[in-house]
């Protein structure tokens, strides 16, 4: 076993370990195979698939692809399955026929589901890369039934705790193509047309594209990939096959519009004076706006909204926030913001765009030549001027946004850019500049890092200009067995930025991750081995402020299924005075615990992950007065999917979060999160959703400043989506919470609490509809 305590103090020990590594362990892998694409009249369709053969038409005509190779659970294995592909464009599509044979078709995992939710089925999958620079591309899958998922990939995205392989998508994208499945007594067939108009690339008369095709058979825990993708190696387009043939395409001069209208009535608290607490109403109101889409040269997209709809379709995901230090992070979920969102990507999370709370304009552009990506996006903010009482000489006024994003490839996957964003309000700023790069430094390491500076002028709490630096540092190896991260952070003070995500400032942060595994890759057993996470803090005066280490050990079986034990882990939290004022000096608290993960897929009919940790933990809300105490804590996140009748999807999850004294076993504060989520998909465009959560916060006063708090949250939605663009939504939601207007306001929260009853707070119906043109 080699399991590397991995700091910045003995990096130049890695890299030299990872040159004996690489000359003790040769691979030898053939070069990509290169194919030429036909051109063809007529478009292909299932019906020329009859008995899971070709017509000979289309076997004549269209390209035949064969002898995919597995990337899991054994890298360079033969697959249990057979795979073939036939290849073909025209004027206006590029067509992929998936011929996915079975041996146990009865087996196979196909469901009716919504749009994007196909990674409980069997899939086969389409990626090319339009620019042949190895760098960026489009993926395109779709399960047995045609049910679409599609996504942005980029090489090289680490810092996320994920390997880099698997951390490059960006499923947020979402353009029109159109598929077709069916299953068959030997497998099922699969059609994929992709429009031109959909992709961007260079306006030359012959291409030259980068083409992977896949197949996942979920039983068996199979990755096929066709050509040989190997884990191996750190990269996808770095391994793919050279596609010609594709000449005189058009090259998408295309402008598409979006309209929607919206028809909307709610009821909520309007709490911007604190003192007179009120319910707002609205009756059912009209709204109209629109999202434009215009194509510069060939390859630049210039997007642009006005009055845009960011009413969220899509519900967060349940997290457990209470008896947090820190901001949790919710991920963007709005279409504009989403959408070519990876041009926007630095090291250090510098764009996210929920801070953006209610914009009346923004405008977009995005694209690539040559070696240069660019990404520019300005936006207004009505939500900083909406939340200041009307009293405020600053109610009304809107914020602005402006970032900006460069970069430019240099050698081998490698890229170096460049990054400023400002947020302007009430005549403050936060402006941040900086330069970053991301290295790939061999087949198996890759180098990333960003120094950035900031400066801050809050001229509503009247502080003088501040100025900061940041640095971020991350050095990854990915393998089939090894897999190392090592990570610095540093933030010095008075570093802020308001576009982006940093939770917490004047820090020097070591982190380190890793992992090996053994790999018997037998019917059952896949692999496994030890893994470890950990990390220490310290502030900028040298005060240590967090020891964690987290070492388990994982086993992963076929189906999905795995289990991580972590039978002793430690977290060393200090605290300092001036984060407690309770507090007169440095004081520690040593937090040993134990933990576990576990997940699978073994059945079809059902889906389970589970994680739980328990031990010493903190009570970092104390009751005024108090200091945190170090007392014991339980943490679990449960879910349970189960796939009915092949329509039918219900994904349960239960949060739990429970601190208590350690001494007097007094409960300071259990949080518990309820959700059940309904989904029953009609045929493929038409879904109904129901979506019922429960949270409630239980609370001791005599030990925690949090005040009880209980809601329970109805979500209904119907969803008739055509094509990304175009489509109606009908929704209904409600929240029922432990409030009542005629009490005294909680001098902690701010809100009306009352210990039983519920009120409803908060209520809306809506209708939306979309339409896509495309000229």
């Amino acid at each position: 076993m080699l399991c590397l305590p991995v700091t910045f103090r003995n990096l130049r020990w890695l890299i030299a370990a990872a040159t004996v590594l690489l000359t003790l362990v040769p691979f030898v892998f053939g070069a990509p195979p290169a194919i030429e694409i036909p051109r063809i009249v007529t478009p292909p369709t299932l019906a020329d698939f009859e008995e899971m053969h070709p017509v000979p038409r289309v076997s004549e005509q269209m390209l035949k692809v064969t002898g995919f190779i597995a990337r899991e659970p054994a890298d360079g294995a033969q697959p249990t399955q057979d795979t073939d592909v036939y290849l073909a464009y025209d004027d206006r599509n590029l067509y992929a026929v998936f011929i996915c044979w079975d041996k146990e078709p009865d087996k196979i995992r196909a469901r009716m589901t919504r749009r994007e939710d196909i990674f409980s089925d069997d899939s086969a999958e389409l990626m090319i890369d339009t620019f042949d620079d190895a760098r960026r591309g489009y993926a395109f899958a779709a399960n047995p039934l045609g049910i679409q998922w599609d996504a942005l990939w980029t090489e090289g995205s680490i810092g996320n705790g994920q390997p880099a392989d698997y951390s490059g998508f960006d499923p947020s994208f979402d353009t029109v193509w159109n598929s077709e499945g069916r299953l068959t007594n030997q497998g099922y067939l699969l059609l994929m047309a992709i429009p031109f108009k959909s992709l961007r690339f260079p306006n030359v008369e012959k291409h030259q594209w980068r083409i992977i095709l896949n197949r996942s058979i979920p039983r068996t825990n199979e990755n096929l990939f066709w050509p040989r993708i190997s884990n191996r190696i750190q990269g996808r387009f770095n391994q793919a096959a050279t596609a010609v043939g594709i000449d005189r395409i058009d090259p998408a001069h295309n402008i598409q519009l979006i309209p929607y209208g919206l028809l909307r009535g709610y009821r909520d608290i309007d709490d911007r004076d604190p003192n007179n607490p009120f319910f707002a109403n609205r009756t059912l109101q009209p709204e109209i706006g629109l999202d434009a889409k215009f194509i510069l040269k060939d390859s630049f997209v210039l997007d642009a909204t006005i009055n845009p709809d960011f009413s969220q379709v899509e519900s967060d995901q349940p997290q457990i926030t209470v008896n947090q230090r820190f901001a949790v992070f919710f991920p963007e979920k709005r279409p504009f913001f989403l959408e070519n969102s990876n041009y926007f990507n630095s090291p250090i999370d510098l764009v996210f765009t929920r801070n953006i709370g209610h914009p009346e304009f923004g405008l977009r552009l995005t694209g690539k030549s040559g070696p240069w990506a660019v990404g520019v996006l300005a936006s207004d903010d009505r939500a900083p001027g909406e939340a200041l009482p009307p009293t405020d000489p600053h109610a009304g006024d809107r914020a602005t946004f402006t970032i900006a994003r460069v970069s430019r490839d240099v050698f081998d996957q490698s890229t170096v850019g460049a990054i400023y964003t400002d947020r302007e309000f009430a005549g403050g700023y936060n402006r941040v500049g900086g330069i970053d790069a991301n290295l790939k430094l061999d087949p198996h390491w890759r180098l990333q890092g960003q120094a950035v500076h900031s400066s801050t002028f809050d001229t509503i709490a009247g502080t003088p200009p501040l100025d900061g630096l940041g640095y971020k540092l991350d050095l990854e190896r990915t393998g089939r067995k090894l897999n190392l991260q090592s990570q610095y952070l540093d933030y010095s003070p008075n570093f802020e930025t308001q576009t982006g995500f940093v939770n917490r400032v004047d820090l020097r942060e070591e982190i380190m991750k890793a992992s090996y595994y053994w790999r018997p890759e037998g019917k059952f057993l896949i692999s496994y081995g030890p893994t470890l996470q950990h990390f220490n803090i310290w502030d900028h005066s040298g005060t240590a402020l967090d020891y964690f280490f987290y070492p388990g050990f994982r086993f992963d079986m076929k189906a999905g299924t795995y289990v991580n034990f972590h039978p002793y882990a430690y977290d060393d939290v200090r605290l300092r005075p001036i984060d407690y004022s309770t507090l007169d000096r440095v004081t520690s608290y040593p937090q040993p615990f134990w933990g576990i993960e576990a997940g699978t897929s073994w059945f079809k009919q059902f889906d389970l992950t589970a994680f739980f940790v328990s031990g010493a933990g903190v009570n970092f809300n104390p009751a005024a007065g108090r200091a945190p105490m170090i007392g014991h804590e339980d943490q679990g996140n449960f879910t349970l999917t189960f796939h009915a009748a092949g329509r039918l999807r219900i994904d349960n999850a239960y949060l739990l979060e429970h601190v208590r004294e350690r001494d007097s076993h007094l409960t300071a504060v259990t949080n518990h999160i309820i959700r059940s989520k309904w989904n029953y998909q009609f045929t493929k465009n038409l879904s109904a959703r129901l979506i019922l959560q429960y949270n409630a916060v239980l609370s001791n006063p005599e030990i925690s400043s949090l005040s009880p708090t209980k809601n329970f949250n109805t979500d209904f939605l119907i969803t008739y989506l055509i094509h990304p663009g175009t489509a109606i939504y009908v929704g209904y939601n409600s929240d029922l919470e432990n409030l009542d207007r005629n009490l005294a306001l909680d001098p902690v929260t701010g809100a009306i609490l009352t210990t039983h009853g519920y009120i409803n707070d908060g209520r809306q119906f809506f209708v939306k509809a979309s339409y896509l043109f495309r000229f």
